[in-house]
């Protein structure tokens, strides 16, 4: 977010996806008086968090299409999963 302070709307705004854009506003509606603030700083964690997420997913798909490297550290575990599927298989699931 901007310099701005957060406010409900902007709270409400920023979590993007309308369910739990609903579940903000229920919580923050029954709060009673003294919880309020715990709840505000809750769901502003949360608005914060996601707008970090869509900004590192943005800059990883510029980066990308760009045809550079994605930033940040990445783990290879390629490995790890291929050795989960054959276990997997092994067991009989599809």
């Amino acid at each position: 977010m901007s310099d701005q302070p957060w406010t409900i709307e902007s709270i409400r705004d920023a979590l993007g996806n309308p369910a739990l854009a609903q579940r903000f506003i229920g919580e923050i509606n029954r709060a009673p008086a003294h919880e309020l603030m715990g709840v505000f700083a809750k769901w502003q964690g949360i608005a914060q968090r996601t707008l970090d997420a869509v900004n590192r997913g943005q800059e990883a798909a510029a980066a990308e299409a760009a045809g550079g490297e994605v930033p940040g550290e990445w783990q290879d575990v390629t490995e790890r999963v291929l050795q989960e599927a054959e276990r997997i298989r092994a067991r009989g699931a599809a």
